[in-house]
C-alpha cells in the first residue's frame, strides 16, 4: 500500500491528480496542467512536494573516509554548509544511485537519495561502511518542499528570517519558515535557480500553504511529477532507472566530472580503469518528425541499431520534441541526422548538444 507524505491533504485540497510513484501517493499535475506547471517554472515559480526522496545522516570519526570509498566524487576540501552531487558505483563500475552530500561538519554528513532506491542504497551503504560511523535515516520523519524558478529567491526572502544562500549547492540549516526551522539549499531538478527546504513533518503542511499564498501574485502554480519530469529533461539531468542504472556508468552517462579518478580509490574505480574508454555515450536528440520518442525506443543510423533513447517527451518551453538516448561511442556526432523507431514508426531525429536548455545567468 502506498504512503501519504505530509501534504497529502494539501494536494487534494489543491486538485492535485494523485498517483502510486516510488511507494508514495504523488500529484503527477494539477489544475493547470503540465505545460502550465512548467512555463511557470521557466518564467517564475513552481512549488513542489518532495518529501518521498530518502535522507540519511553519516556521522562518526570516519565518516569522510567512508563516503571518499563509497562515492566517485571528490570530497576533500568541502567545507560545512556545501552540498556535492556524486554518482556511487557498485565494483563493476555500474550506477547503484547518484546522490547529494551535504556537509554539517567535519564528522556529520546528510546523504540525500533517490526514492526508489531509498531502501537498496541503504543496505549498499551500510554494507561497506567500516570504522567509527553511524547511519541514520531520517526519511519517514523529514518532509522535502522545492520552490523552483527566476522568482523563487524573492518568493521565499520575503518569508524567511534569516539570509539565503548565495551559492548554488551551499545550504543553511536552521531558518525560520512560516514558524517552521528549515534547512534550506539552494539546490533543485529543474534547471532553474531554486530551493529545497527540508523540515520535519509536522511542519510541511503551514510552510507549503504559506510559500503557495505568498507566490500567487508572482505567478508561482503547484507542480506534479509530470512537470518534474519535462523540466530535469530540458535540462538534460539524468534520471535513475533512465540514464543511469547498474549496467551504465556515470562515465557513459557522460557524469565524468563527478568520477574523480585522481583519488586513491573508490567502489568501482578498478573497473571502470579496466573498461577503458566507455564504449557508450549519452546524446540528445532532436525529434524531426511529428511524434515522441520514449523510453525503449531503438536509436537507427544507416539500418543498424546503435543504441535506445533513456528520456523523451515534448517540451513545453521549447515547443518541440526531445529525447536522450545512450548510443555507441561515435556513433554520431552533433547535427548527424538518425532514425528512431517509435513502436513501429521510424522517426527523424537530429545529435543536438546537451544540455537542450540552460537558464540565462543573471
Amino acid at each position: 500500500m502506498e504512503k501519504k507524505t505530509a501534504l497529502y491533504d494539501a494536494h487534494l485540497r489543491a486538485k492535485g491528480k494523485m498517483v502510486p510513484f516510488a511507494g508514495y501517493l504523488l500529484p503527477v499535475s494539477y489544475e493547470a496542467g503540465i505545460a502550465a506547471e512548467h512555463m511557470a517554472v521557466r518564467t517564475a515559480a513552481g512549488l513542489f512536494d518532495v518529501s518521498h526522496m530518502g535522507e540519511v545522516l553519516l556521522s562518526g570519526s570516519d565518516a569522510f573516509a567512508n563516503l571518499q570509498n563509497l562515492l566517485t566524487n571528490n570530497f576533500s576540501g568541502m567545507a560545512d554548509g556545501q552540498i556535492r552531487y556524486s554518482p556511487m558505483c557498485n565494483t563493476e563500475g555500474g550506477t547503484v544511485d547518484d546522490l547529494l552530500v551535504y556537509r554539517k561538519d567535519k564528522n556529520l554528513y546528510e546523504i540525500v537519495l533517490n526514492a526508489a532506491n531509498r531502501e537498496k542504497d541503504i543496505a549498499w551503504i551500510q554494507k561497506q561502511l567500516k570504522g567509527h560511523f553511524a547511519l541514520t535515516d531520517i526519511s519517514e520523519s523529514t518532509s522535502q518542499i522545492a520552490i523552483q524558478g527566476p522568482r523563487s529567491a524573492e518568493i521565499l526572502a520575503a518569508l524567511a528570517d534569516s539570509p539565503l544562500s548565495v551559492k548554488h549547492y551551499t545550504f543553511t540549516e536552521n531558518i525560520g519558515v512560516a514558524g517552521a526551522r528549515c534547512l534550506v539549499s539552494r539546490t533543485g531538478y529543474t534547471g532553474e535557480d531554486g530551493f529545497e527546504l527540508y523540515m520535519e513533518n509536522q511542519s510541511a503542511p503551514l510552510v507549503w500553504d504559506t510559500l503557495t499564498a505568498a507566490g500567487r501574485n508572482a505567478g508561482l502554480l503547484p507542480c506534479g511529477l509530470g512537470a518534474r519530469d519535462t523540466l530535469r529533461l530540458e535540462a538534460a539531468m539524468p534520471l535513475y532507472g533512465h540514464e543511469l542504472d547498474e549496467d551504465i556508468t556515470p562515465l557513459e552517462a557522460g557524469l565524468g566530472r563527478f568520477v574523480r579518478m585522481d583519488k586513491d580509490a573508490f567502489i568501482g574505480k578498478e573497473a571502470l580503469l579496466s573498461a577503458g574508454i566507455p564504449r557508450r555515450g549519452r546524446i540528445g536528440l532532436e525529434i524531426l518528425d511529428r511524434g515522441i520518442a520514449r523510453a525503449g525506443d531503438k536509436v537507427i543510423l544507416d539500418g543498424r541499431e546503435i543504441g535506445y533513447v533513456t528520456s523523451g517527451t515534448m517540451a513545453p518551453y521549447l515547443g518541440k520534441a526531445i529525447a536522450m538516448a545512450l548510443i555507441e561511442s561515435g556513433g554520431a556526432a552533433d547535427g548527424d541526422e538518425l532514425g528512431v523507431d517509435c513502436r513501429g514508426r521510424m522517426l527523424r531525429a537530429r545529435v543536438t548538444a546537451l544540455p537542450f536548455y540552460k537558464a540565462a545567468k543573471k
